[in-house]
């Protein structure tokens, strides 16, 4: 058997690559940033070609690191950031502009103007998502309508559109192809035939022969170009970054639910063959679709999104300058004992899920002289677990399944206030595993179940292990208090920005 399966984990901020063993050991990593661009207030873009040239670099680096070639790798798997988007052309496999990022708001007026059409309804009821600009379909919408020429190539064939896994996979392959996760993250995609949808397309006026294949998250794909490793590699995990996190933290059975801290925060709870209709403001997505003998079987999640959790962090180090590294800011918010009434609303590119807000803005509210930096780090810490804690609310009310655990992992995850705070206004357990860095190994165990790496969920669940558990202790009084001044907070950032 080949030694290892390669996971390339292409996210907002960095791209990394990891080498994991049949037991699921780390043996490599290597993580590489790029630019963030800001043309505007409320707009952010990627150039495609950072990615793809950092996400290619992380890859040589660590095969180089561990005096590997394409040999000795069984499968890739590709996690990626979701709902960003883009345009390239199909013979230079160059893209025609930046890539319109996931927290980008450009598109919030002609969210307006589909709700006000009522397609609300027939959108959710095809897609499981909420009008909104998060999404890709009005992105592409917005770059087939601005970048000259651009809609008269398109229906000509000339270009292709996709999120960053197709993008990576074209890049690799010369394939155009994408899997249902990311797919289910469009507007486009009908999440209950599994296919791009006819009247969606007409909505959003997308000729389709731009969108990629669809295809299993776990199943070969494609086979890599023999001029970058050497040898033909198999792609054969393709997840969106959050739903790859929750395959990796083996989170496959229904009523399982994990949460993510990212740039973003984002749970999902799976609910097995079942798409949920939410009636709370979340999302119903596909969480996975595994191609295997006995038939192709797809799990449906419920979801909550939250904008900005990680990336508040990093506004308090490259915005305001008051930590020099992201590792700081436990140390900081635990040297005073509370906020001393502060509260950090990070509505940075509007309000995620339960309120979609496009129009909200950041906030920091109940300041007075004696507020220093360091309660400023603390609220900004506890606005990632209050935001999380209206979205375990709403998911709650719509699955009637009540939550035993919450599973946790990404970066602020190895956070122990953070943490604890968590599952304090969650009530709930908060779980720990030992490896965090899920979304990388979910997108491995996906291309090594795939080709036989790894011979089942079974197995794949029995790997996994908890590095500590977080119990609840606060007050039912106080957990009631601190979400009850949440929400005043919440309802003074709302609807900030002009409509406009």
């Amino acid at each position: 058997m080949k030694k290892y399966i390669l996971a390339m984990d292409q996210g907002t901020s960095s791209s990394r690559a990891m080498l994991f063993d049949h037991g699921r050991k780390i043996c490599g990593t290597a993580q590489q940033e790029f630019r963030q661009i800001f043309p505007q207030p409320g707009w952010v873009e990627h150039d495609a070609n950072d990615i793809w040239q950092s996400q290619l670099a992380v890859v040589q680096q660590v095969m180089r690191d561990n005096d590997l070639d394409g040999s000795d790798i069984a499968a890739i798997g590709i996690a990626n950031q979701r709902e960003t988007t883009l345009l390239w052309d199909r013979k230079t496999a160059e893209p025609i502009a930046n890539a319109i990022v996931w927290q980008d708001r450009r598109t919030a007026a002609m969210c307006d103007a589909l709700r006000s059409q009522g397609y609300s309804a027939r959108i959710q009821e095809k897609t499981g998502l909420i009008i909104d600009a998060y999404f890709s379909g009005t992105k592409l919408k917005y770059l087939l309508d601005h970048i000259p020429n651009a809609r008269a190539k398109a229906e000509r064939g000339e270009l292709a559109c996709g999120t960053i896994d197709a993008w990576l996979i074209y890049k690799l392959t010369g394939q155009h192809v994408t899997d249902n996760s990311n797919a289910s993250r469009t507007m486009l995609f009908n999440i209950h035939q599994q296919e791009w949808d006819d009247e969606l397309l007409a909505i959003f006026d997308i000729p389709s022969v731009v969108l990629p294949k669809v295809v299993p998250s776990s199943g070969i794909a494609a086979y890599t170009r023999t001029d970058l490793f050497g040898v033909s590699i198999p792609i054969a995990g393709i997840a969106g970054d959050q739903q790859a996190a929750t395959f990796g933290q083996a989170c496959h059975q229904e009523g399982m639910a994990k949460n993510t801290y990212g740039t973003g925060c984002f749970m999902l709870l799976n609910t097995g063959s079942n798409a949920v209709a939410s009636h709370h403001q979340l999302l119903s997505t596909i969480g996975w679709k595994i191609n295997s003998p006995t038939g192709n079987k797809t799990n449906y999640m419920l979801e909550g999104s939250v904008f900005m959790a990680g990336a508040v962090v990093q506004w308090l180090r490259d915005g305001l300058g008051i930590i020099h590294r992201a590792c700081e800011i436990e140390a900081l918010a635990t040297s005073v004992s509370s906020t001393q009434g502060v509260v950090f609303v990070p509505a940075f590119a509007g309000l995620g899920a339960p309120y979609w807000d496009a129009y909200a803005r950041g906030t920091i509210i109940g300041m007075t002289r004696g507020t220093n930096k360091a309660h400023i780090a603390r609220a900004a810490l506890e606005s990632i677990a209050l935001q999380s804690a209206d979205v375990l609310d709403a998911m709650q009310k719509d699955a009637s399944i009540p939550l035993k655990e919450l599973r946790v992992d990404g970066g602020a995850a190895r956070n122990d206030f953070l943490m604890q705070f968590q599952a304090d206004v969650l009530g709930v357990p908060v779980v720990r595993p030992a490896v965090t860095e899920t979304t990388a190994l979910g997108a491995a165990y996906l291309a090594g179940l795939a080709v036989g790496f790894w011979s089942s969920q079974e197995e794949i669940a029995a790997q996994w292990r908890m590095e500590r558990c977080f119990e609840p202790v606060m007050s039912l009084d106080e957990r009631a208090s601190r979400m009850d001044v949440w929400r005043r907070a919440i309802a003074q950032s709302r609807a900030w920005a002009p409509t406009d």
